[in-house]
């Protein structure tokens, strides 16, 4: 074991870093699409695509409604795991943490930030829940959006802040001799230990 300290290696940091060369590399949408894994109500795991919102201090923010089956997993039980494949560079970030919802004034500020028509779509709707007629659901979103020019974040919707207290970096090798980089948080700070492929 390794004290990350002692090396000068911040994991965060490092996130940063390989954040950035996947930017540069890749050709496609950024690369702040990340699954988030959660423990479900049913004691089964329950995993969805969602976007990385952004990096701040040392926490990953992400959005959406606490009221959909993500928030209340998160409130239920707010130990969580988010994983990222960055094609371009081929490599893998698996992140272990601890999810908590932020003040109302900084989630309205992530909430300004969204489009209208985003902002539309959460005021109105129930995300996850059943839909009978879904062209009647989006002439709301569509006359919501014609009608308004600021839209108000709805009660429901929110930001969980992730602290992380395991991050693993994998560089992946065409011999599957992948590089693994695991980073633990103790009561002293961040260690590092190389893992086998």
């Amino acid at each position: 074991m390794i004290m990350a300290k002692e090396n000068n290696i911040k994991p965060i940091e490092l996130f940063n870093r390989w954040y950035t060369d996947e930017l540069n590399l890749r050709k496609e949408k950024i690369p702040s699409v990340c699954c988030l894994s959660t423990i479900g109500v049913d004691g089964f795991p329950n995993a969805r695509y969602i976007s990385l919102k952004e990096v701040a201090g040392d926490c990953f923010s992400v959005t959406g409604p606490v009221t959909s089956r993500k928030g209340i997993e998160v409130s239920a039980v707010n130990k969580i795991a988010l994983t990222f494949w960055w094609k371009a560079t081929e490599r893998q970030v698996r992140i272990q943490g601890i999810a908590h919802t932020i003040s109302e004034r900084q989630a309205d500020k992530y909430f300004n930030k969204r489009s209208l028509y985003s902002q539309a779509v959460s005021s109105i709707c129930d995300q996850g829940k059943e839909i009978e007629y879904p062209e009647n659901l989006k002439k709301r979103v569509l006359q919501k959006v014609s009608e308004a020019t600021k839209i108000i974040r709805p009660n429901n919707w929110g930001v969980f802040s992730i602290k992380p207290i395991r991050m693993e970096f994998m560089e992946f090798k065409e011999s599957r001799f992948h590089d693994r980089k695991l980073f633990e948080l103790g009561n002293n700070g961040w260690t590092l230990n190389q893992i086998q492929p």
